[in-house]
Parts: structure tokens; C-alpha cells; sequence
């Protein structure tokens, strides 16, 4: 489970990060990653950029990036639209 602390450590852990979002990527609504040292990536919203962030492990990230690559996080089925921000 990432780690959502935003204690004095892991607001130093982001301090500096080099945040990068998608080409396709629209103007609202986007997600930003950064590689944090050790191999951990961290995630957050392009629209609160001084908000809070999700840590990953490399493992996490790995089986996260996998998912997508296997269709695992399609659209819903039920044709309900979910995640609206």
C-alpha cells in the first residue's frame, strides 16, 4: 500500500523532485510522477501540486505499471462513469 505521509521526512523525500505528467495528458484532472531516490515513485494531482502525494515502493510500481499494461484498470463495464474530480 503506498505510503501517504506527509510528515517532515516524506516532505523532504519530494523536496526537489523532478515531477513529469503525459503527453497526453489534458489540461485538468492529470497525475504527475516523480522517481524519488531508491527507486520509489511518488504520484499526485497536477492540479494541487503543493498537495499530498502517494509514495510507492519499486514493487508497488512495478505491479501497478504491469496492471495497466495488461488491461487490468479498464472502463468500468457497468457504463457508469467513475473518478470524476
Amino acid at each position: 500500500m503506498p505510503n501517504q505521509d506527509r510528515d517532515d521526512s516524506s516532505a523532504a523525500r519530494l523536496h526537489g523532485a523532478v515531477w513529469r505528467k503525459s503527453s497526453f495528458s489534458g489540461q485538468h484532472a492529470c497525475v504527475e510522477v516523480a522517481n524519488l531516490d531508491g527507486g520509489e515513485v511518488a504520484v499526485r494531482h497536477s492540479r494541487h501540486p503543493g498537495g499530498p502525494a502517494l509514495v510507492f515502493t519499486p514493487a508497488e510500481w512495478t505491479a501497478f505499471v504491469a496492471g495497466v499494461q495488461h488491461g487490468e484498470f479498464g472502463p468500468p463495464t457497468d457504463g457508469s462513469a467513475r473518478g470524476t474530480v
